[in-house]
C-alpha cells in the first residue's frame, strides 16, 4: 500500500514550479534586455566604424570625417593607470580579509568596501576634484586613473575575499603540513587555487571603469590633442561619446554610436583574452574533482 502523500504536498509542489518558473522568466528578461542593448548599439553603430575613425583625431564641429583615435588611446592609458593602482591595493585587501583579519577587522573593512562600491561615480569624481585636480590647478590623466581606481578598489577587493575563501580548507591544512609559512601557503597554493575568480573580479573591474563618465568630467576633462602627459587633460572614449551624442551635429552623432560599439567590443575581448589565458587552471581544477 503507497505511503499517503503529507498535507500540503500537492501546494508545495506547484508553489515550486510557479517560482521555478518566475526565476526562469526573470533570467529570460534580463538576457533578452543585454541582448536588445547590444543589437541596438551594433546597428546603430557598426556601419560608422571604419579605418579613419580608428586613426583619425576628432574634426572640427560641423565638419564631416574625423575618429577618436586620440580618446582610444586615452581609455586604454586610464584603465591601465586605474587598473595599475587599484589591482595591488585590492588583491592585498582581499588576501588579508580572506586570510589575516580578526572577525572584527574584517567586518569594517567589508563594510567599509560594500559603502564605497555603492558611492555614485560623481561623486567620487568630485572628491578627486577636491583632493588632487584643484591643488594641481589643472585637470590630468594623474587624477582620473586616481578616481577611477578608486572605483575598482572594492570591486577587486570583494571579489578576492569572495575567490580565496571558496578555495576548501584542506588545501592550506596540507601546505601548512609540509612546513611551509603561512604566507607562503597563501601565495603557492590559496592565490593559484582562486586564481580564476581573482581574474574574473579585476575583469569586472576593468568593465567598469572602462564605461565611466561622470568622474572623468571633474578629472580628465577630455583633450583632442592626444596624451601630453600624466598632469595634462587627456580624452577618453566615454567622454566623447557624451558630447558628440548631446551635440546638434549628425556626423557626430554617427561617431558616437561607433563609439560606444566599440567601447563594448575592446570590454569583452579583454574579457575573453582573461578567460583564455585562464582556461588552464580551470581544467587543472575540473581534473583534480
Amino acid at each position: 500500500m503507497d505511503n499517503p502523500k503529507p498535507a500540503g504536498y500537492q501546494r508545495r509542489k506547484w508553489l515550486n514550479r510557479v517560482m521555478l518558473g518566475l526565476g526562469g522568466l526573470a533570467a529570460g528578461l534580463a538576457i533578452i534586455l543585454v541582448c536588445l542593448i547590444l543589437g541596438y548599439i551594433l546597428v546603430k553603430g557598426a556601419a560608422y566604424l571604419n579605418l579613419d575613425f580608428l586613426t583619425q583625431g576628432a574634426a572640427a564641429p560641423g565638419a564631416p570625417g574625423g575618429g577618436m583615435r586620440n580618446e582610444i588611446i586615452g581609455t586604454l592609458i586610464l584603465v591601465a593607470l586605474g587598473s595599475a593602482m587599484a589591482i595591488p591595493i585590492g588583491l592585498l585587501a582581499g588576501i588579508y580579509l580572506s586570510e589575516f583579519s580578526g572577525p572584527r577587522t574584517a567586518a569594517a573593512v567589508r563594510f567599509s568596501a560594500d559603502i564605497l562600491a555603492g558611492v555614485p561615480s560623481i561623486v567620487v569624481g568630485i572628491f578627486v576634484y577636491a583632493i588632487l585636480v584643484r591643488p594641481m590647478h589643472s585637470f590630468s590623466a594623474l587624477s582620473a586613473g586616481v578616481a577611477l581606481a578608486i572605483i575598482m578598489i572594492p570591486i577587486v577587493a570583494r571579489t578576492t575575499e569572495e575567490s580565496m575563501r571558496l578555495v576548501p580548507i584542506s588545501m592550506r591544512e596540507a601546505a601548512l603540513a609540509l612546513g611551509i609559512t603561512r604566507w607562503r601557503a597563501v601565495v603557492s597554493v590559496v592565490i593559484p587555487g582562486a586564481l580564476t575568480g581573482v581574474t574574473t573580479g579585476a575583469m569586472l573591474g576593468v568593465a567598469r571603469i572602462a564605461g565611466e563618465t561622470a568622474p572623468l568630467l571633474f578629472t580628465a576633462l577630455g583633450s583632442t590633442f592626444g596624451y601630453n602627459g600624466l598632469s595634462k587633460p587627456i580624452g577618453a572614449l566615454p567622454l566623447q561619446i557624451y558630447r558628440y551624442a548631446t551635440s546638434p551635429y549628425q556626423d557626430w552623432q554617427q561617431q558616437a554610436w561607433a563609439g560606444a560599439f566599440l567601447l563594448i567590443v575592446l570590454v569583452m575581448v579583454i574579457s575573453i583574452a582573461i578567460r583564455w589565458l585562464t582556461r588552464g587552471q580551470r581544467s587543472q581544477r575540473s581534473k583534480g574533482r
